[in-house]
């Protein structure tokens, strides 16, 4: 099993098994903790509202898990939001893996929430996760929430403001877009996280 995709409810588990599939890797999803905990690699996805997959987290132990995890993990749109310590959504603490808050984006003309479509990437430092990614590149978004620029963050996008697009604590890694639908770009990423170790 090259990883193991965490069941937070979200609807995006069959596209992101496929999109693995199409690299050749094999998934399984499970919410099972001693299953996660004895995977190579660990991917948290997320769709939906931060307090629901909070709530079925800690209900099947996974919430405790996951800061102990020591083999890469890759959080995904609301997977990232939920290795902070916390999100206005709901206002909730969350993993508190990574440290600050999850806030909400702010509407202006021409910037509805949620923020919906493809932007460009803007690498600010390199990592293996970043590999052969360029600052021409588009990746797609689905959010209404999103995490400041900080010294974690691997790469930013514009929406009014820089917000934090990937991000990576020691073998945690985030993207607030969603890979499995940025085409080749996203297999990329996807890909090179296969490569971690």
């Amino acid at each position: 099993m090259d990883a193991v995709i965490i069941d937070s409810g979200g609807a995006n588990l069959a596209s992101l098994q496929f999109a693995f599939e199409r690299l050749g890797a094999r998934t399984r999803v499970s919410a099972d903790p001693a299953e996660i905990a004895a995977a190579s690699r660990v991917i948290l996805p997320g769709v939906g509202s931060a307090v629901d997959a909070m709530s079925r987290l800690r209900q099947s132990g996974v919430a405790t898990l996951l800061p102990a995890l020591t083999q890469p993990v890759l959080g995904i749109c609301l997977g990232m939001q939920l290795l902070f310590q916390r999100s206005e959504e709901g206002n909730i603490d969350c993993l508190g893996i990574l440290a600050d808050q999850v806030k909400r984006l702010q509407p202006a003309q021409g910037r509805p929430v949620p923020h919906m479509g493809w932007n460009q990437l803007a690498p600010l430092r390199g990592d293996p996760i970043l590999e052969g990614i360029s600052a021409d590149d588009y990746v797609y978004f689905v959010h209404s929430f999103a995490v400041p620029v900080s010294d974690i963050t691997l790469a930013s996008t514009d929406y009014g403001a820089a917000l934090s697009a990937i991000v990576r604590r020691g073998n945690f890694w985030g993207t607030q877009f969603h890979p499995e639908r940025s085409a080749e770009t996203g297999a990329r990423i996807l890909a090179n996280f296969l490569r971690l170790s």
